[in-house]
């Protein structure tokens, strides 16, 4: 039995559709067939995109700045680690600047990732590993920073779309052997998340339900700290723009997009953009003060990572680092579709990293 064959015998059992967050979360986290379960290489210019963190170190190394103002003895806890790249980074750094975690921990679903993260980061730094920690379920009463790259936009979304006078789920039918969309008849009813103002008939968008629970655990956890959001999203006003009449849905596959989940199951990514104007209310519902909030370029800048090109001795070592820096901060590259949220719990520090820009005020 294959993927298909599993999500399609849950519609039939089911006796009719299902919502697409639970098609999204078989495809990407099935025990056994889920993509973030297989064992394919998923980042890097061999997988199917490319992380910040595989574009440079510099990315690791500069977000390790923002974790150094605010660790205060305490601890990093990573979500979703990928190839563990980002940790080895921001480990390696921090080692440099004599601030070190007394724990680095992480969250990982992925029995396949996890064995790689392990592998990378003790093959990079044999002397601290026993720092490192993997977690099956959240810490009680953690102290220190938080960091979820790319983590929001892999959570399972669901998709609705404006009909007859309202909203109506979008759910994921199986009809003649093909997976389809297939309208819910009853209204969709929002539950703590926003919905757009503007709408004509066969406007489609995505709302991340399961999101708002997300950050919700992340405060109850947390006795005092500053979570780090990374991810490519933008404000409700954006997100719901009369021109995104189709939503943000985007699946990967060998470094090419498309907007079809149906295809490729278990093979691809699926993603959905995030809503920070959402994930900033559901935090302050939470509890969290919102630190900041700013493109990935203007906080990257604001924690120096020119600084990293001026120190580089070596032409060619610089000229190199001055193109990941490019693809990092540049608008056309990663720059502007990236944006940075800072959420804090008792903590009233100025975080560096929001300097130059801060964007709390368009949320």
């Amino acid at each position: 039995m294959n993927l298909q064959d599993i999500i399609s015998k849950t519609i039939k059992d089911n006796n009719k559709p299902i919502g697409f967050d639970e098609f999204m979360n078989l495809a990407l986290y099935h025990s056994e067939f889920g993509y973030y379960r297989s064992n394919k290489t998923l980042f890097g210019r061999h997988g199917d995109f490319i992380t910040a963190p595989e574009t440079s170190d510099l990315f690791g190394y500069t977000l390790a700045r923002q974790c150094k103002q605010v660790l205060n003895s305490g601890d990093i806890i990573e979500f979703g680690a990928g190839s563990g790249v980002l940790a080895a980074q921001i480990l390696f750094e921090l080692g440099r600047l004599s601030s070190l975690p007394g724990k680095y921990y992480i969250i990982e679903l992925s029995a396949q990732l996890k064995n790689k993260q392990m592998q990378n980061i003790k093959k990079v730094l044999p002397e601290i590993f026993n720092r490192v920690e993997w977690l099956t379920e959240l810490p009680k009463d953690f102290k220190g920073v938080v960091i979820a790259n790319e983590v929001l936009d892999a959570i399972p979304a669901k998709r609705i779309t404006f009909s007859e006078g309202c909203f109506v789920e979008l759910g994921v039918d199986f009809q003649n052997e093909n997976f389809q969309w297939k309208k819910f008849t009853q209204p969709y009813v929002s539950t703590g998340t926003s919905l757009p103002d503007l709408i004509e008939e066969g406007y489609t968008t995505e709302i991340n339900v399961q999101s708002i629970a997300w950050i919700k655990s992340l405060y109850d956890f947390i006795s005092e700290g500053t979570v780090l959001l990374i991810d490519y999203g933008m404000d409700k006003s954006e997100y719901f723009h009369s021109q995104r009449n189709d939503g943000t849905l985007k699946c990967f596959f060998n470094h090419e997009s498309s907007d079809d989940p149906f295809c490729n199951i278990g093979y691809q990514d699926i993603t959905i953009s995030v809503n920070f104007s959402d994930i900033a209310e559901s935090a302050v519902d939470a509890g969290f003060e919102i630190s900041g909030y700013c493109t990935q370029a203007m906080f990257l800048i604001s924690l120096g990572i020119e600084k990293y090109l001026l120190d580089e001795k070596d032409n060619e070592i610089r000229s190199k680092l001055a193109q990941e820096v490019k693809q990092l901060v540049l608008p056309g590259a990663m720059g502007e579709v990236f944006k940075v949220m800072a959420l804090s719990k008792k903590q009233s520090v100025k975080l560096d990293g929001f300097k130059e820009q801060d964007l709390i005020n368009k949320l």
